[in-house]
Order: C-alpha cells, then sequence, then structure tokens
C-alpha cells in the first residue's frame, strides 16, 4: 500500500508488540525511505585530497553514485602514528567537506573561455594571415587593436571557445613573443607544488622545455621567512604536528592553531590533557587563546620586543643567574657545539657622528686572516676560528669552507659537527666567553650596537633610551694573527659575548639592565611600553619555558604562523623567537624547536619531482625568478615608492651609501649575480647567440664584453621599456590577482592595462630619484599582451584573464600530495571523468606543447640562447663574494660570470620537438644524475626501471627508447622512482653522498627500507610514510617524530651556513649596515599611505585610521571556498572587515554596517563584523575574500570595492637581496625579497551610499535606487 493509504488505515493496522510492550511492529508500507537511503548510497569511494594550500593534506574518501561525485568524508586509514602516540587522523574540516559543491555549480568553469573582443580579431587575423604567428604579430603589434581587450580586463565579455582553437592560439602567441622579444618574455605563476605535484610540474614544464620563467610563490606569499636561511641555511624545515605531543610546553605565536591547522589541532588538545603548558601570543582573541593556560596580547607588530625580552629573561635566570648557582649545564653545551656563540668576531673602530670614537662588530674572524691562513689552502676565507677553552685560536670543524673543494683534499670529510680542531683531528670543546673557562689577556672595551625602539612611529610607541645607538661593555681579546717579526693583531669577541650585551645583561663590566624593571633595553620593563604585555607574564613564560627545556633537554617548543613574516622588519620578529629556542637547546630536539607553519610547502620528493618539473632531464638550467622582485618592477610600485632606504639604515652606517631608492638595491643585486632577472637582457637571448656568433666569440664571452660595453644592458634597469616587458603569462593552481597580489590595484592600472583604484600619483622624476633604472615620463598601461589563467572556477583572476581553461577537480585528476604536518604522501585520484570540457593541467600543457610544435615550424627550429642565473645556495659558487660586496659596474672589480656577476650558460632549444620531449623522460638524467641541497648521485637503474614500468617511447624521433611520461599517473611515477623519500634504494645512495662531505656513515637511516619502492597504486590504496632523506633534516623513524634539525643535532651534520652552525650573528656587510648583524626589536615602517588621501574626500561620515592586518580565515583556505555556497552561509554570506568595539563607536560604525578602507593604494568595500576580540588599532580582513562575492562599489575610487590587496603595496628590504654569500644565497623560493603587507594603515569609515554598479551611470534613477540603502 501507499504511504498516504497507510496514514488513512493508521488505527485499523495489524500491529506486534515485542520487549515486554517496549516496541511495536506494523505492517506499514517504508518504500518512502528509499530516497533517503539512495541519497547515501554509492557505487564506489576512492581516495583523493584537496589540492588547496592548507597544510592539511587530508586523506579523504569520495562517494561515486553514477558518474556523479555525491559527498566526501574522511579518511581514517592512516597507518599508526606511534603506539605511545594519537594517530593524525582524523584529518579534515568543514572546507574540504564542502569541496564537492564546486563540482556541479555555477561557479565551474565549464568550456575553453576567451575574451569576446580578442577571439573576434584572432578569427578576423586568421582568416588573412599566411601563419597563426602572424595572425597574432597582426594584432599584439597594432596598439588599437592591443587596448581594445586590454582595456576591458575584468569586465566580463568572454565567450566560448574549442580547446583546438585556444591550443593554437595561445602557441601562436609563444612562438611570436619568442622569436621576437624572447622566452623569457613568458612567464608562469603557479604555487606550492606538493599540494598537487604533477598539476604544477605540467606548466613547469612547458615553460622550461620552451624557455620561458618559473615564478617563485613562497616568498611572494610572504610565508618565506628570511631568516630562517639565515640562521639554518634552510628554509623553514619544521616538525610535523604529531612532534606537538612529544613537548612539555608550547607557546602558539601568530599561529591560530585551531583555525588554520584544523586537521592538527588534536594534537595540541592532547598534550595539554598528557601536561604539557600552552601559551598564546596573538593581538586578538583568536581560537588559540582559548586552549591556551595563558595568552600574551601584544599591540600587533611588536612581537621582537617581546621575544627579545624572554631572551633576556633567560640569559640572566639560566646563563648568569644569582646566587652563585651554576649556569644550565644542557644549554652551555649546547651552545658551544650547536651554535655560532664560541665564535670569534672582529671590531673594528668607528667615528661617530659626533667624532668620538667607537668599537662596532664587524665580520667573523676566518682561516684567511692570519699569516698562514691556519694552514688551509682549501676556501681559507670561508673558515671560522674559535678559542678552545684554553685560549688558543682553533680551527673547528663544519664551517661551510669544508663543505666544498677538489675530490681527495685535505680537508675532505670534515664538513661535520664533530667536537674536533680540524688540523690536527683531536677534540676540542670551544669557549663561550673569553673570560670563563681558562684565563687568557682581555680587555673590556666599549662597543655600539645600532638602537631602533626610539625610532619615532605614528602609531607605535617608540621607548628612547640613550638615542639611536647603544653602548655596552664587552670583554675582548688582540689576537695576534702572525708569527713573531710578522705580527698583526685583530681586537676579537665571541658572538656571545656580543649577545649578551646586545641583550643587556648586566655581569658586573659596566653596563647592562641592573634588573627586570629596569627601563633599560630589553628588559621585561622595557618591552611593556612597547607592547602592552605586563612584565610579570613575560618573565614567568620565559623562565618557565626556558626551566623547562633546562629539564628535558631541548622539548620546548613554538608553533609560529606567517602572521608574524607579513612585517616589513620580519626577520626580527623571528629571529627573537629563533634566538630563545636556540638560547634553550631546543632546535633538533624531538618536541622541541621552531614549528613555523604556513602554506603547503614541504615537496617531500622534491628531488624527484625537479627534473620533471623543471626539465633538467632535456637542459640545465631553468629559468626562474623570485615574484616580490618581478611584480614590484612590472606593476610599477617602484614608481609610487615612499619608504626610503636612508629610514631603515643603521645609525652606524653610511647613509649616504646605504640610502636611495628601494629599486637601484635590486638592480645592484640582479647586476651582481645575487638575485634572478626576468626578462634578462634587453636584447631577445636567442639573438645574442647570433651576435655572439658574427663576431667570432663564444657567447659567454661576448655576454661579458657587451655588458661591459653597453652593448647589451640587464632588462631590470629599464622595466618599463617595452622590449623588457613580459609579454604572455600563465597562471594555474593560483588566484594571483583574486588573492596573493600585492597592489591589487597596481596590477590592474600598469601590467593589465584595465579599470583600477589607484589613488596615488608616481612620484615625478626628481622625487624618485631611481639611479640605477631609466624613468620614463608616462609609465606604461597594459604590459601583457595574453594572460592565461586554469581554474576549475570563476576567479577573481580567471575574470582579469584573456583565455580561460576549465581545469579538472581535485577529485577528477590523477597526482601527488604531501606536507609539512605529516609525513605521509598520498594521492589526488580521478573519481570521475573530468566534466564537460574540462580537462587535467597535464592534458592541457601537453597539449599546448602539441600545438607549439605545430606551429611553430617555419619559425623557431633548433635555437639557442643565453640563460643568466645567479650564484645559487647549496653550490660551490656561493663562496663567491667572501668579504666586501664588489660592483663589476662601478668598477670595484671584473665582470666575473658565477663570481661577481650572474652565471652564464648557453642552452638548445629543440622547438619543433617540444611535444616529443615534453612526454618522454630525457637523457641527462643518465649522463649527468640527480641530486639536491648540494649532494649529487647517479640515476641510471632508476630511468631503467622507469622505461620498464612506463614503457618507453616507440616513436621514432629524438625521444625513441626513452620513458614515457605521457600520462598523469606516469609523471607519478617519475617522482616516486627518481626521489630518495619514495624509493629506498635511491635514499641509500644520497645519504651514502652526503656521507663523503661529513666524513660519516648515514646510510644506517635508510638501510632498513632500501628495497622500498613506494607506487603511485600504494598510495592510492593507503597513505604511505616516506623515507628518510638527507633533502631533510628530519627523520622518519618509529622512535623519533619527525623533528627539524634532527639529523644536525644527532649526526652531526652542519647547517648550511657559513659557520656550518646555528647563527646569531650575521656578518654580511649589508645585514651590518641595516642594523641587523645581531637580533634586535625594529618597529613597523611608516608606509605613508593614509596621509595624502585622510579627510580629504569626505563621504560626511568619520574616518579614522587603523593598522591593516590580513589573517587567515575559518570560512576558506586563502581565497577557496570563499565563494562556495555552504562556505558563505557559515559566515556572512560576503566580504567582511573585522574591528574592535572601542574603534567602530569612535567611527559611528555598527555590526554588519557596510564601510570602506582605502589609503593611496586602493580602496576596499566590505560589511563590518564589531567584535570585542579584535584590539583597538587594528583591522582585521580574512585573507582572501573574493571581490565578485557580495561586493558593492568603492565611494573613492568608482569601482567595485577590491580584495584585500587592493590596500596594500609591495616593499622590498635590501637584506633579502644579498647573493653569493654561503646561506645568504639565491635558491628558488629559499632566500629572497618578500611581499609584506603589515606595515599598511587605510582610513575607515561608513559608507554613505551602497552602489552595487548594477545600474548603468548615467541612469537619471540610480539616486533613488541607492536611497533605498542598496540596489533593489
Amino acid at each position: 500500500m501507499s504511504h498516504f493509504l497507510d496514514r488513512l488505515s493508521h488505527f485499523s493496522l495489524p500491529r506486534e508488540t515485542f520487549s515486554g510492550n517496549h516496541g511495536q511492529t506494523t505492517g506499514e508500507d517504508r518504500t518512502w525511505e528509499d530516497a533517503y537511503r539512495n541519497r547515501w548510497a554509492h557505487d564506489k569511494i576512492v581516495r583523493s585530497t584537496h589540492g588547496v594550500n592548507c597544510t592539511g593534506s587530508c586523506s579523504w574518501k569520495i562517494y561515486v553514485k553514477g558518474g556523479i561525485v555525491t559527498w566526501e568524508t574522511q579518511q581514517t586509514d592512516y597507518p599508526r602514528t606511534r603506539w605511545d602516540m594519537p594517530n593524525h587522523e582524523p584529518r579534515g574540516c568543514a572546507r574540504g567537506a564542502s569541496y564537492s559543491w564546486y563540482l556541479y555549480s555555477a561557479n565551474r568553469v565549464k568550456y575553453p573561455m576567451v575574451r569576446g573582443r580578442l577571439l573576434e580579431r584572432w578569427r578576423a587575423a586568421l582568416n588573412v594571415a599566411k601563419t597563426p604567428v602572424d595572425a597574432w604579430a597582426s594584432i599584439v603589434e597594432n596598439p588599437e587593436a592591443r587596448r581594445d581587450y586590454q582595456q576591458v580586463r575584468g569586465m566580463g565579455g568572454f565567450v566560448r571557445s574549442t580547446w583546438d582553437e585556444v591550443n593554437q592560439l595561445i602557441a601562436a602567441a609563444n612562438v611570436y613573443t619568442i622569436k621576437q622579444h624572447g622566452p623569457d618574455r613568458i612567464i608562469g605563476f603557479s604555487p606550492i607544488p606538493a599540494m598537487s605535484m604533477v598539476s604544477y610540474a605540467a606548466g613547469s614544464r612547458y615553460l622550461s622545455l620552451i624557455g620561458g620563467v618559473c615564478m617563485s610563490f613562497y616568498d611572494w606569499y610572504c610565508d618565506l621567512p628570511p631568516a630562517s636561511p639565515q640562521v639554518w641555511g634552510e628554509q623553514t624545515d619544521v616538525p610535523e604536528s604529531a612532534d606537538w605531543y612529544n613537548s612539555s610546553f608550547i607557546i602558539a605565536w601568530g599561529s591560530n592553531v585551531p583555525q588554520t591547522r584544523t586537521p592538527d589541532a588534536h594534537f595540541f588538545t592532547e598534550v595539554r590533557y598528557k601536561g604539557a603548558k600552552t601559551v598564546a601570543v596573538t593581538p586578538d582573541y583568536s581560537e588559540v587563546a582559548k586552549l591556551s593556560d595563558l595568552w600574551l596580547h601584544p599591540k600587533q607588530g611588536t612581537d621582537a620586543a617581546l621575544a627579545m625580552a624572554m631572551g633576556h629573561v633567560v640569559l640572566k635566570n639560566f646563563y648568569f643567574p644569582d646566587g652563585g648557582k651554576p649556569r644550565s649545564s644542557y644549554f652551555d653545551d649546547y651552545a658551544r657545539r650547536y651554535t655560532d656563540l664560541p665564535l670569534l668576531v672582529m671590531l673594528k673602530e668607528h667615528t661617530l657622528a659626533d667624532g668620538s670614537k667607537t668599537l662596532v662588530p664587524d665580520r667573523y674572524l676566518r682561516a684567511s686572516d692570519f699569516n698562514g691562513q691556519l694552514g688551509q689552502k682549501n676556501n681559507p676565507e670561508w673558515k671560522t676560528v674559535a678559542f678552545d677553552t684554553d685560549g688558543r685560536a682553533v680551527l673547528p670543524n663544519g664551517s661551510i669552507g669544508f663543505r666544498w673543494g677538489e675530490a681527495g683534499r685535505d680537508d675532505e670529510g670534515k664538513w661535520n659537527l664533530q667536537p674536533k680542531e680540524a688540523r690536527s683531528d683531536t677534540d676540542v670543546k670551544l669557549k663561550l666567553s673569553v673570560i670563563e673557562d681558562g684565563e687568557q689577556d682581555t680587555q673590556v672595551v666599549d662597543v655600539a650596537f645600532p638602537y631602533f625602539g626610539g625610532d619615532a612611529s605614528p602609531h607605535f610607541t617608540p621607548n628612547a633610551q640613550n638615542g639611536s645607538i647603544n653602548h655596552a661593555r664587552v670583554p675582548a681579546v688582540r689576537l695576534r694573527l702572525g708569527k713573531a717579526g710578522e705580527e698583526r693583531h685583530a681586537l676579537v669577541a665571541t658572538v656571545f659575548d656580543l649577545q649578551v650585551a646586545q641583550y643587556g645583561i648586566d655581569r658586573g663590566l659596566g653596563s647592562g639592565a641592573k634588573d627586570f624593571d629596569d627601563n633599560a633595553a630589553y628588559t621585561p620593563a622595557w618591552q611593556e611600553s612597547i607592547t602592552g604585555v605586563p612584565r610579570d607574564q613575560v618573565i614567568t613564560v620565559a623562565q618557565q619555558f626556558a626551566d623547562n627545556a633546562d629539564k628535558t633537554h631541548g622539548k620546548s617548543m613554538v608553533i609560529i604562523g606567517a602572521a608574524m613574516n607579513h612585517w616589513y622588519h620580519a626577520d626580527m620578529n623571528y629571529r627573537g623567537v629563533i634566538n630563545l629556542l636556540m638560547m634553550c637547546g631546543c632546535i633538533g630536539q624531538s618536541g622541541g624547536g621552531w614549528a613555523h607553519y604556513v602554506g603547503q610547502e614541504k615537496l617531500r620528493p622534491q628531488t624527484g619531482w625537479v627534473p620533471l618539473a623543471f626539465a633538467t632531464d632535456w637542459s640545465r638550467p631553468p629559468r626562474q625568478m623570485n615574484s616580490t622582485s618581478f611584480f614590484y618592477a612590472h606593476t610599477d610600485q617602484w614608481r609610487y615608492e615612499k619608504l626610503g632606504m636612508e629610514e631603515i639604515v643603521s645609525p652606524l652606517a653610511d647613509k649616504a651609501a646605504f640610502g636611495g631608492s628601494m629599486i637601484d638595491f635590486n638592480v645592484r643585486a640582479e647586476r651582481m649575480g645575487w638575485l634572478p632577472s626576468a626578462p634578462q637582457l634587453k636584447t631577445n637571448p636567442l639573438q645574442v647567440v647570433k651576435d655572439a656568433t658574427a663576431a667570432g666569440l663564444d657567447a659567454k664571452d661576448y655576454v661579458v664584453r657587451a655588458l661591459k660595453d653597453g652593448t647589451l644592458a640587464m632588462s631590470c634597469e629599464d622595466p618599463d621599456a617595452p622590449q623588457n616587458w613580459p609579454r604572455n603569462m600563465f597562471v594555474w593552481r593560483s588566484n594571483l590577482l583574486g588573492s596573493s597580489g600585492k597592489g591589487h590595484e597596481y596590477f590592474c592600472k600598469h601590467l593589465l592595462g584595465t579599470e583600477n583604484g589607484v589613488q596615488g600619483k608616481d612620484l615625478g622624476r626628481d622625487e624618485a630619484k631611481p639611479e640605477e633604472v631609466v624613468w620614463h615620463e608616462h609609465a606604461p598601461q597594459g604590459k601583457l599582451d595574453l594572460l592565461v589563467t586554469l581554474d576549475f572556477r570563476m576567479s577573481t583572476t580567471c575574470l582579469y584573464s584573456d583565455v580561460v581553461l576549465p581545469t579538472a577537480s581535485w577529485y577528477e585528476k590523477n597526482d601527488l600530495n604531501t606536507s609539512d604536518m605529516h609525513p605521509f604522501i598520498h594521492p589526488l585520484s580521478a573519481a570521475v571523468d573530468p566534466v564537460w570540457q574540462s580537462r587535467s593541467d597535464w592534458e592541457i600543457y601537453k597539449g599546448f606543447a602539441k600545438a607549439f610544435s605545430e606551429v611553430c615550424v617555419g619559425h623557431l627550429g633548433v635555437e639557442k640562447e643565453v640563460v643568466l642565473t645567479p650564484i645559487m645556495h647549496d653550490t660551490p659558487g656561493e663562496l663567491a663574494q667572501p668579504f666586501d660586496v664588489k660592483e663589476w659596474r662601478k668598477g670595484h672589480c671584473e665582470l666575473i660570470p658565477g663570481k661577481t656577476a650572474p652565471q652564464i650558460t648557453v642552452v638548445e632549444r629543440d622547438y619543433p620537438n617540444t611535444f616529443k620531449r615534453f612526454t618522454a623522460l630525457g637523457p641527462l638524467l643518465e649522463k649527468l644524475g640527480n641530486g639536491g641541497k648540494g649532494i649529487g648521485w647517479k640515476t641510471g637503474t632508476e630511468v631503467e626501471q622507469l622505461g620498464q614500468l612506463n614503457g618507453t617511447t616507440l616513436d621514432e624521433g629524438v625521444t625513441q627508447g626513452m620513458p614515457k611520461i605521457v600520462t598523469d599517473i606516469d609523471a607519478c611515477e617519475v617522482i616516486l622512482q627518481l626521489a630518495p623519500e619514495t624509493n629506498g634504494h635511491v635514499a641509500v645512495k644520497a645519504w651514502e653522498a652526503l656521507g663523503k662531505q661529513t666524513g660519516i656513515d648515514h646510510t644506517h637511516l635508510a638501510i632498513h627500507r632500501e628495497d622500498e619502492k613506494i607506487r603511485f597504486r600504494d598510495i592510492q590504496a593507503q597513505p604511505r610514510k616516506i623515507i628518510s632523506s638527507p633533502t631533510w633534516s628530519g627523520i622518519e623513524s618509529e622512535t623519533v617524530s619527525y623533528n627539524a634539525g634532527y639529523t644536525n643535532v644527532h649526526e652531526l651534520i652542519p647547517w648550511r651556513t657559513l659557520t656550518g652552525r646555528q647563527q646569531f650573528y650575521q656578518d654580511h656587510p649589508w645585514m651590518i649596515a641595516f642594523g641587523e648583524g645581531l637580533g634586535s626589536y625594529r618597529p613597523p615602517v611608516d608606509m605613508k599611505a593614509t596621509s595624502g588621501i585622510h579627510n580629504i574626500k569626505s563621504n560626511g561620515n568619520a574616518e579614522i585610521v587603523l593598522n591593516f592586518i590580513t589573517p587567515h580565515q575559518k570560512w576558506g583556505i586563502h581565497s577557496t571556498y570563499s565563494d562556495n555556497l555552504m562556505m558563505l552561509t557559515l559566515n556572512r554570506g560576503g566580504t567582511v572587515v573585522w574591528l574592535s568595539e572601542d574603534d567602530a563607536k569612535s567611527a559611528g560604525i555598527v555590526d554588519n554596517d557596510w564601510v570602506e578602507l582605502f589609503n593611496i593604494n586602493g580602496a576596499v568595500a566590505a560589511r563590518a563584523v564589531v567584535s570585542q576580540r579584535v584590539k583597538s588599532g587594528m583591522v582585521m580582513m580574512y585573507h582572501s575574500q573574493e571581490k565578485i562575492i557580495n561586493t558593492p562599489g568603492s565611494e573613492i575610487t568608482g569601482v567595485r570595492g577590491g580584495i584585500h590587496n587592493s590596500v596594500t603595496r609591495i616593499v622590498l628590504k635590501p637584506t633579502h637581496m644579498i647573493g653569493g654569500y654561503a646561506q645568504l644565497s639565491y635558491g628558488f623560493n629559499y632566500y629572497g625579497t618578500i611581499g609584506t603587507n603589515r606595515d599598511e594603515f587605510v582610513v575607515v569609515r561608513k559608507m554613505d551610499k551602497v552602489d552595487w554598479l548594477d545600474t548603468p551611470a548615467d541612469d537619471h534613477l540610480i539616486r533613488a535606487y541607492q536611497s533605498q540603502g542598496e540596489n533593489p
């Protein structure tokens, strides 16, 4: 019977009771329940994950019914962590659980789309042009035609196209650009390979094969803390989240663990049940504050002051305790063995402004400073010196000079941290202070240190002290550098003695703070006036943190997020915290250390991925560029620069030598080979080789001569010249223009040439004062000829693009995924075929390669070009420039490629065979081998096995007989086979290679897994734990959780720094000149972004100025999910900003009001969330909310309200440009300029009229609509 009839006969239905009348059965029909059952029925479950930059890297069950993804749930089959620890699962969050909404939503990009004005011109040009390349030329060489489609970027107007048509258009644009301008005018931006390795590699492989440029992301996102390379020579190697459980004291410093590390937050909670103490350091009352025993809330941007004060407490109470107590023996031993604190620094005389003399710290003392170079023939300039406990000058193992040199040299195998004297190979104990241990002749001298805490700032409280220079008393030794009759002397001090003086510790030498209540630099009382944190809290936390570390040998941990890295002086924030950890011996100890979590950075099978991603199986080196410097130049933000370098230079430096324009420093860095360039030369690099041949010169020699005589010019010297514009740009796996683009409005104005909200004017020739850069009276608008974006959703970047291509979602392709947070590698899997006309990134770029190979015929053949690359970290080149900075352009030295200038390489491109090369593994892996981070090994066996696994190419031609890389699974297998993390045989070879440098056998770390090879089908069955590899500084073990620095401490492998040790001190001349030789506090800089617009364009409402802060959100991962209906319903359905109750009241703003945030960079329109949790003086806009979702127009700009980066602008810091100097050498996503944005201030006011820009501007009814508050 039907359910309806059942209801009519409800009382007459037969009934039967059971369980003593507690239950009753009836005969009614229940088929109505089938709809509910069917909702949760499925045909299959497929394992996949989300390729989003969240670090979660969670394994998910994807439920499929009838070829449709119906929903997803968390996988619960991770391998067990350890018997004595909680497991990593459950992993997942509400954001991930909502992802399947995207697959069939209106937001999905379903077909290839092209801007209508461009496609119309393209089709017309094809009808009359001889070739597609000529057709493209006819469009972009016609200024009117070019501007026609550029000026409507971001304004809709897309029409549907076909794959064949777009592939031909893109290929023609690429071929024309290479032929006319050069391959380095083709740019690709995609972030975070770890989240979908093959998808990233698809685009980067295509670009690398044609000579294009792959843009960095980690530095651009400002997730890359330069302090990490400065201190360790490594970029953010961090503990897995399970290691939190091994800690007994955790400070969550600027990391909102439950909100941004949701899948891992259970470890934070579970370790509290075990008795660990937790402290939150965050200006606002965030989610993590609720999980902590104590909440410290310093004023935003003042974290370094708080960290320095904690360091002061640790030094005083544990290194110099009162009452005759002994120093912590653990801290003392750790500092001597694993840090640079015992190493000697030369002191030099300096004349102050008043004419008086003082001493200042200079560089490390090196073996080369001695007359006999301490007997060192190999790299004596790069070997640092210390005193032993008897006061003798000794040469400890491990400094970078021991790392590089010819095989078989005398000092081979001494790049290690064994406590040995390198010359005699005898045991040695280094002296921390020259006035401790064995007696030696010493003197106490006056040393000057730069002090920035008193710098005047309009929004931050200074603590003036005695001006901009602190004088402290430091014990020193006058050291003889030559034997009798050849005597020279140097006045030296240990890093420890200098650091103790810098921190203001009173050692009875005539300087330092009396006690913690003394308002002297870096005491708890001093910081209180700056941060607002009560001194008692600082003393308590520092004391307990250090006491725990002392008793547990390092099990105190700081979990840190990128928040502190988004300040201009981020290095001081980080080094303050890192100093604290190093003083307490926490780095490299399980349960302790620096747990820095930002994006999903840990590309664990990195060395297996690189050959695939950058086509190093076919040619080397690839072109790579640091994005921050690139976008600063090519969005013309340098033309609006108001921050002069003389404002940030040390008071002890020559302001005339280190002042001037920010971009000038970047140009000098590129010329000296410190930073990469893109484009590289004003002349097409293909033409350079032809010109060299015509001149009868080797191309390298020709470039040297031509750069010196001016025949060739570097592009960075004239970024606004049309010859130096980037011309084609690919964006994939990214929302560059809707999320990470600092200075969004400048992108729109200068790079894209479209509608924008820039409010300021450029500075003009006289005010900007660039010395190294050509100034054009009128800045270009619209540098890019073509912008192509691949995405599964119609993001903001898609709307600004010329071509938008539908890419497969994370449930529609095969790929690999790893994370910092756990040691597993697992897959993205194709649960269903790509919907509509979408294709995987691998198939899309493979299509580009095929079309390019066809279109280039008759225009490009086998060509040679010149490639410039910077002096790279983890290569012998990092020993290029040991002492002073010398510029060849200024006549200080000769132009020597790879030493005083970029490296110069001639690379051959086989353009007609681009597709064949894309789909096969090239010969260089067999010829040259593979490697990473300064070590290499042979890969012949792995290449042969890949041929057996993937099959070999049968077609005749350049790739015949080579392993195939045709499918995405083929590409996965290449990575897994070549990487030591997933191939035990390779892991053992890699450890053997490292052992040759260290003189220590490390193979025991992987030998037990030598026969293990992880395949793609293995990880589809279950996530697999990676194999220990020398690529990383932690190990995978059944007894130890992954912890960064573990192999440095326990295997005695040096850190990849100048000293081989963790460095408190930075001795590069630019680091000293900008006042960052030692850690200190530096207040945020004044960006001067509100003074020209505050109370200038009034709308009748009160205007207040607030610090603009952009933390990560709960309702999205960056911009992903911020347009997802499920997440929007959990938030407020559109763009919001958060401000304090006090600030809101002063501006007449109530909760949910429409407000506008603006400065000279642009404007944002959003709803206000008024909350007690927000600190006064700041406004928070969660990163990142799409401006295409419920965002009205701005009253200030007249255009739609902007993204969070509409009110920001890029600023560069010279210390991040240093290169050719040990750990301060360039590496892709390792070191370089970063995209900070938190020093910005904005004007905040309530909006008067809310205009959704849906009504034509000339509509006479517009005011009537607006009078209702919003357009109906």
